[in-house]
């Protein structure tokens, strides 16, 4: 048997989700893999897209889109990646219905892993590495950041903003940190002792991110959180910089007065991995899962795990996957 988690409609995950038995897989038909999933990760994006899930589903409908595990069989006549063979270790995005033991994936959604990495790392190489290298590139798109632009980040404990500060060092970008609390602050310093990092929960941190930058403009924001943050680094950002949002941890809306953007020249711009995924050419999603490889090879101690659950143990994860001040990504074993 089979056992995977669905829904049927949107709200709380941890009222909708369940997890439902049904027939293992058949023999995977041609353009697919059959993977015996080892480990997925519960990430922020796929409990907001079942709580945004609209109406009623007639058939369950399946939950996650990246997993990792090893490769069962290939289907006849199927073209896979480079080092994809049966037998082999595999991470699977975007792939509907990852939560799961056993998936039968479209074989374009299949990447080898390579060997030095763990299973803890291959289940998150993907969406985190991906949505970093995205990131990376809206920064870079601004003239300033690379000589003299400072660029910040809010939520830099996060996983994605740990590997985006990893990445900044090594593309040499001059990166300020911004966390919530002065205990994230000090967490953050052992891994980057070389970042300046600020603290929130201080009413004058835009005042010491302006320090940390000693005296170079702020031209570009990286912020997932919106509401009062957002428009505390508008504030921050010099005139021709922009703000790029990437998530909607935070409820609140961004207000902006007209005048702001007008007057500072300023560009607020969305961002997120399904944008990528709809828009990106083929060479540049295959150009992009390499530098996620490599981002994954380079920055493996990056990849915390806050903790580990099995599928019994579901609701848990999902209380643990959004408890505020985790460190790294809930993962779920299925076996």
């Amino acid at each position: 048997m089979n056992r995977r988690v669905v829904y049927t409609r949107g709200g709380s995950p941890a009222d909708v989700l369940t997890v439902i038995e049904e027939p293992k897989p058949t023999a995977p038909e041609r353009g697919q893999v059959l993977i015996r999933t080892t480990a997925f990760p519960v990430h922020p994006g796929d409990l907001q897209a079942v709580e945004a899930y609209p109406g009623e589903a007639a058939k369950p409908v399946p939950a996650g889109v990246e997993a990792t595990g090893v490769v069962e069989a290939i289907g006849p006549g199927t073209r896979v990646a480079p080092d994809v063979t049966v037998g082999g270790r595999v991470t699977v995005f975007p792939q509907p219905g990852t939560w799961s033991q056993w998936i039968v994936a479209d074989a374009e959604a299949v990447v080898a892993v390579p060997d030095e990495l763990s299973d803890e790392v291959a289940a998150q190489m993907l969406v985190n590495p991906l949505t970093t290298a995205m990131l990376r590139r809206a920064a870079q798109e601004h003239p300033a950041i690379g000589y003299d632009g400072v660029l910040v980040q809010t939520a830099a404990g996060s996983s994605v903003g740990r590997l985006l500060t990893g990445a900044s060092l090594v593309h040499n970008l001059a990166l300020v940190n911004v966390v919530r609390s002065d205990r994230g602050a000090a967490e953050l310093r052992k891994r980057f002792p070389d970042v300046p990092v600020v603290a929130t929960e201080h009413p004058g941190w835009a005042d010491e991110v302006r320090k940390a930058a000693d005296g170079r403009p702020i031209s570009v924001a990286l912020d997932p959180i919106g509401g009062k943050l957002a428009e505390g680094l508008l504030d921050l950002l010099t005139p021709g910089g922009k703000l790029v949002s990437y998530g909607q941890i935070g409820e609140a809306p961004i207000a902006v007065h007209a005048s702001t953007l007008l007057h500072k020249s300023l560009t607020l711009q969305g961002k997120n991995i399904g944008r990528w995924l709809s828009e990106a050419s083929a060479e540049r999603r295959a150009s992009d899962v390499a530098t996620a490889k490599l981002i994954a090879l380079a920055l493996k101690d990056q990849f915390d795990v806050a903790a580990t659950y099995g599928l019994d143990e579901l609701g848990n994860a999902l209380e643990h996957a959004v408890r505020p001040g985790k460190i790294g990504t809930v993962l779920v074993r299925p076996w």
